[in-house]
């Protein structure tokens, strides 16, 4: 059995109208598929803020990693040069453990 067809009618411009005629034709599609690859393609401004919360969230994120990363860079700085300090101490000679 063949699926039940219904009609939809555009109103456009005459200049969109033939636009959107050239368009179907160079990429070899009827215009009914065309308007109907249009419309389940469109993507509704609610979308648009949806991904720019996300985007903002996102580089929020990576804010937030940037300065964990230079907080730990500063950490490894001073700890490498406390260590450097420690060993740029002089060594007292002489003094031994006991049992060594």
């Amino acid at each position: 059995m063949a699926a039940a067809v219904e009609r939809i009618v555009v109103q456009a411009t005459a200049s969109d109208k033939s636009a959107i005629a050239a368009k179907a034709k160079k990429l070899d599609l009827p215009i009914s598929e065309l308007m109907r690859r249009g419309a389940f393609a469109y993507k509704s401004e609610e979308a648009d803020a949806e991904l720019a919360t996300l985007a903002d969230a996102a580089k929020n994120a990576a804010d937030r990693a940037g300065r964990a990363i230079d907080d730990a860079l500063d950490f490894v700085r001073a700890s490498n040069a406390r260590i450097a300090a420690l060993e740029a101490r002089p060594r007292k000679s002489g003094a031994r453990r006991k049992g060594a």
